[in-house]
This record gives structure tokens, sequence and C-alpha cells, in this order.
């Protein structure tokens, strides 16, 4: 099963878009699961649903820092490294999706709402969250972790 597929199957299981983008790589990362989810959690819905930048993207971003990021007693190189792969990944997202802001992504349904939350589901906006799941754990996998 690759990342994106963990991933989508997360997602469909009711846990939001940057959880389910750092869960599908938990394993691959050598982090606990259940810690992933944790901390993946306030990401979803751009951020505690105010719908700024893509909870898959920033789930995105917390991979990349687990895999490149600079820990204690670690070179500021690695901060660089991570920052390019960062804009690699925003840039590569951007291309394909025109945008990573999670507002304009759904076309302006407000998370914030009941009515927006249903809206979500009803019109069928949660299918475009699994796409952007499946992005980013596509241009991870290239950009990352190439077979």
């Amino acid at each position: 099963m690759t990342h994106a597929d963990t991933a989508w199957k997360k997602f469909r299981g009711g846990y939001n878009c940057a959880q389910s983008v750092l869960y599908s790589y938990s394993e691959t990362l050598d982090v606990d699961p259940d810690l992933a989810l944790r901390i993946a959690t306030g990401f979803g819905g751009g951020m505690g649903r105010k719908q700024e930048v893509c909870g898959a993207v920033t789930g995105g971003i917390m991979v990349l820092g687990l895999l490149h990021g600079r820990g204690e007693n670690e070179g500021k190189e690695r901060v660089d490294k991570t920052y390019l792969e960062v804009r690699n990944l925003i840039d590569s997202f951007t291309m394909v999706h025109g945008t990573l802001c999670c507002r304009d992504l759904l076309s302006g349904c407000s998370l914030l709402t009941e009515e927006g939350r249903k809206r979500f589901i009803e019109d069928g906006l949660v299918k475009r969250c699994l796409g952007y799941v499946r992005t980013v754990c596509d241009i991870l996998d290239k950009q990352s972790f190439p077979a």
C-alpha cells in the first residue's frame, strides 16, 4: 500500500487531512502513529478550521521536518535543506491546484459553521480534500522518498 493509499484510507476513516498525511509516513519515519495523529490534529481544516494553509500541505511539511529538520546538536545546513524541501512541496502543490489556501481550495465553503460543514459533505467537497491528500503524498514520494 502506498503512502497516498494509507492517507486516503485514514482520511476516509474520519481523520483530518494533516493527520492523514503525517500518519501515512509514521512507520517510514519511525514515529509512533498515535503521536503523529495527535501532533497533526490542530492543523486540519487549514489550522483549526480557519482555512488558511491546506492541512494536507501542513501535514507534508511536518513529514519534511521529521525527515530533514534540525534537532539538537545538528548543523544549520539542515534548516536550509528543510526550507528548500518545503518550498518545493508548496510550489509543486500550487502548480497542480493553483493555491494552498484551504478556503480557496474549497470554493469559500466555511468549515467554521455547521451549515458549511454540512455543505462540505453534501456538495462532495470532501472528495477534493482526498485529492489534496493524495497530491501531497505523491509529491513527497517523488521528492523525498523515491523508489
